[in-house]
């Protein structure tokens, strides 16, 4: 029977790299004596090697369940790549590969089979399956099958029932994102009662995040942040269609390659797009949501969110899309109170349950108090999943270039109570004004001779703006979801709170400090070692060289560059500059199949280039 130091073996004979990381090892050490697993690793920590190594040592075929064309097309190609017999079905599988691909999995010669949820219950199927060696049972990207998970997926559902159509067959459950509510579903779900839990930390430190409040020319700061990153690629995720092809053309416009992409597009420029972006290294994919697990490119430097995400689980997701390399990657988020209410709006008129939607509404608003907060980015996500005694990461907005902040506390309480004297009839621009004693119409009049008219005139504008805003992102105030929307008590017992003065509120100050400038933020970060030095010179045109055989030679053999090598194996080529094929073959990333398949060229490169 196969055992760890098989394993590693393997995971350095066929992918090039010398040792597993993190809880890998854990992972596929139970997964290879037959057990069941739930498996939560962070994005780019490596969770297809959990479910990849052990289908390669057990007899038979690894079936891994993933939700998505896209997901299993990448996987397949760089499995093949490495020299893995891999194959997928799905509806772009013509019915000639089909029966080959059946014919191998019936007859052992299989080491992974990747299908769909609906492709697993299509008529005679699992009839089929068991007739099949299978070696394990992997589903990947799990928390969909969880009505509490951020893209919760019905099919995902019916996966239980492989508990007992294939009884001692070692399940497996993996996910990058999944809070402890999440995690108990997965369990019950897939019956998976049994099953062992490998818990990773949620920390990306090569995650560079920052995020701040829409001001009146958001495109204008979208543009500013892609224009300092020209040449890089890049995903901005956008909450409508509109806003999607309103961005990519702002972008066009300045000659920057961006693409639109949501689900009013055609399938087949859905498939281009995504092609093209997997392919070359500067485009901008402006999209929706739609854009989505499938996504695996590894050199993504930076995400950013036009609109707010609905969770900070889909937040998560969205922004580990960037720095699956393990180099430096930068998230940011622009976000504003109406983003929440879009966010509490699209909850209340989903066909889910009312327990289902107070959940929804309160993952969102457990986002806006975290983007809006005062405390670590990195370290505010790692307290959420359940994370215990984490510190500052040194490098987000919050830490670089902390915001000041005032005690709000009374301020909150003179909002409150202007909202409750005007009756819970207005929107925030009434009650504003209402606190600095200006009146407009009528309506304004009619309020003008309670308690609360002028209360807050010694406070600037700005600041009430924020009280209220920081309100409604914890759920103190609500807001509806019509088009004037109007402003109401949300949490009785935290309003109570307030005014007992048992619950403080700190807010931003409204006057932001002057902000330091793009250089020395960046020396902030490089002193605490977070961005990794470029090359530079005669280095620098080597790795451009290396990139352009890549992406010539993933040309000719019609996959993405990343397939080839990552741009992490190409920037330990420069640094190493092998001048052998052992040497070469010691680069982290080169396994046996590519270093026989490349070599010879790679080499030639390298000598060309030195």
């Amino acid at each position: 029977m196969a055992d760890l130091d098989s394993a590693r073996e393997t995971l350095q004979r066929v992918f090039g790299h010398d040792d597993f990381r993190g809880l890998q090892a854990d992972v596929i050490s139970e997964v290879l004596d037959g057990r069941d697993v739930v498996a939560v690793l962070p994005t780019g920590g490596g969770k297809s090697f959990c479910y990849q190594i052990p289908a390669m040592l057990r007899d038979g075929v690894g079936l891994v369940i993933s939700p998505l064309i896209a997901l299993m097309q990448d996987q397949v190609a760089s499995l093949r790549s490495a020299g893995v017999a891999a194959a997928r079905l799905d509806s772009t599988v013509q019915s000639d590969a089909r029966r080959e691909c059946l014919t191998a999995a019936r007859e052992g010669k299989l080491d992974l089979l990747y299908v769909s949820p609906e492709g697993l219950f299509a008529q005679g199927f699992l009839d089929f399956l068991e007739q099949c060696p299978i070696a394990l049972i992997a589903i990947d990207e799990a928390h969909c099958v969880s009505q509490w998970g951020h893209d919760f997926r019905p099919d995902y559902r019916a996966l239980g029932q492989l508990a007992h159509r294939f009884p001692g067959v070692p399940r497996m459950a993996v996910t990058a994102t999944a809070d402890l509510k999440t995690q108990a579903d997965i369990r019950t779900q897939l019956r998976l009662d049994h099953a062992k839990s490998f818990i990773a930390s949620f920390d990306r430190p090569n995650l560079v995040l920052g995020a701040e409040r829409k001001g009146s020319k958001s495109q204008d700061r979208i543009f500013d942040l892609v224009n300092e990153r020209r040449g890089k690629s890049g995903i901005i995720y956008a909450a409508t269609r509109d806003n999607v092809e309103k961005t990519a053309a702002n972008l066009q416009a300045v000659k920057i390659p961006a693409l639109a992409y949501h689900a009013g597009l055609d399938a087949s420029l859905r498939a281009e797009r995504q092609h093209r972006f997997q392919e070359e290294d500067d485009v901008v994919m402006v999209a929706t949501i739609a854009f989505g697990m499938g996504v695996d490119k590894p050199n993504v430097r930076y995400v950013i969110h036009a609109d707010s995400p609905k969770s900070i689980e889909a937040y998560w997701q969205e922004v580990g899309r960037g720095g699956r390399d393990g180099e430096t990657a930068e998230g940011f988020c622009i976000y504003s109170a109406s983003d929440l209410r879009r966010a509490i709006m699209f909850a209340n008129q989903s066909n889910a349950t009312d327990q289902v939607k107070a959940v929804q509404i309160k993952k969102a608003r457990q986002l806006f108090a975290f983007l809006d907060g005062l405390t670590c980015r990195r370290a505010g996500v790692r307290r959420y999943f359940g994370e215990e005694n984490v510190e500052p990461c040194g490098v987000c907005d919050i830490c670089t270039d902390p915001p000041t902040s005032i005690d709000a506390t009374e301020l909150a309480a003179k909002a409150i109570s202007a909202v409750m004297r005007m009756d819970q009839r207005v929107g925030r621009g009434r009650v504003v004004n209402h606190l600095l004693g200006r009146t407009g119409d009528g309506l304004d009049e009619q309020y003008a001779s309670r308690s609360t008219f002028g209360i807050g005139a010694d406070t600037g504008e700005p600041i009430w703006r924020n009280v209220i805003e920081h309100l409604l992102f914890e759920g103190v105030l609500s807001e509806g979801d019509d088009q004037r929307p109007t402003l109401s008590i949300g949490d009785d017992e935290a309003v109570r709170a307030i005014f007992r003065k048992e619950r403080s509120v700190r807010i931003r100050d409204a006057v932001k400090p002057t902000r330091r400038s793009k250089e020395e933020r960046r020396a902030t970060r490089d002193a605490k070692g977070a961005v990794k030095a470029g090359f530079n010179g005669a280095d620098a045109k080597l790795f451009e060289a290396l990139k352009t055989w890549r992406r010539e030679t993933a040309h000719a053999n019609g996959v993405p560059p990343y397939v080839i090598f990552h741009d992490a194996t190409i920037a330990d080529m420069v640094r190493a500059k092998p001048s052998t094929l052992p040497a070469l073959g010691r680069i982290s990333g080169i396994g046996e199949a590519k270093l026989k398949k490349y070599g010879t060229e790679v080499l030639a490169v390298l000598l060309a280039g030195c």
